[in-house]
């Protein structure tokens, strides 16, 4: 099939707004829209820029706006985008050039979350690792799916008009911890959690659960945190 590709291009170096620029290219139904992206790129514009890694759905870097919905780039068949595709880059955060964002915004604040085991307890004494029941371990599997693709956080409208707000991707990844019956870190997310510009931001719109390409049901996590803040606070 004939695919009408529509690319909203942005060179620092000449242009002052980004442009949109159209290739014709020929795929199959079962092509991903990171298949056409390469075609361009290999064949008609060498300049086209976007960041990709595994090309899998698993490193989550090609994460960008294509028809107007967050998506992975090498999981959307053109089967499914159509005949006219258009590709922009994932939104509220700089403009780099072309589809690249400039993520650091994004990383600070996941680290600010502790995204880490923290236990500092002496191990078992059969030397063994810390065991979890699985009920222990299904309490927080849902939020261990996350490939940090910021997705769900770019198209959260709270995020776009504040960007200072910790933003879905890092409560989800809060929450990993947080539930972890291993972790003694706890207190020290739920604190950071609970700040201005933490939990209490959310609007529950659900922009993140539709934008997550895992399925994560992100806004039952964050509202899980906000339950486990008040809980704290309370008792």
């Amino acid at each position: 099939m004939r695919v009408r590709l529509r690319i909203r291009r942005f060179n620092p170096e000449a242009d002052e707004e980004p442009h949109w620029e159209e290739y014709q290219v020929h795929a199959e139904p079962t092509d991903r829209v990171l298949d056409l992206l390469h075609h361009v790129k290999w064949y008609q514009d060498g300049t086209l820029t976007f960041r990709r890694s595994c090309a899998h759905g698993v490193c989550g870097s090609d994460a960008m706006l294509i028809n107007g919905r967050n998506r992975l780039a090498c999981e959307y068949l053109v089967r499914d985008a159509g005949s006219r595709i258009t590709v922009e880059a994932i939104r509220g955060m700089p403009l780099v050039k072309d589809l690249l964002v400039d993520m650091d915004g994004f990383w600070d604040k996941y680290k600010q979350v502790m995204p880490f085991l923290v236990n500092d307890e002496p191990l078992p004494a059969d030397g063994r690792e810390r065991r979890q029941s699985p009920d222990e371990r299904e309490r927080f599997d849902d939020t261990t799916k996350c490939i940090l693709c910021a997705a769900c956080t770019t198209a959260c409208p709270v995020f776009w008009t504040n960007p200072d707000y910790v933003g879905p991707a890092s409560i989800v990844n809060a929450h990993r911890f947080i539930f972890d019956s291993r972790d003694r870190a706890g207190e020290e997310r739920l604190e950071i959690m609970a700040d201005a510009d933490g939990v209490w931001r959310c609007r529950t719109v659900f922009n993140c659960v539709e934008a997550c390409p895992r399925g994560i049901n992100i806004t039952g996590a964050i509202l899980e945190v906000t339950d486990e803040i008040q809980q704290r606070q309370t008792g």
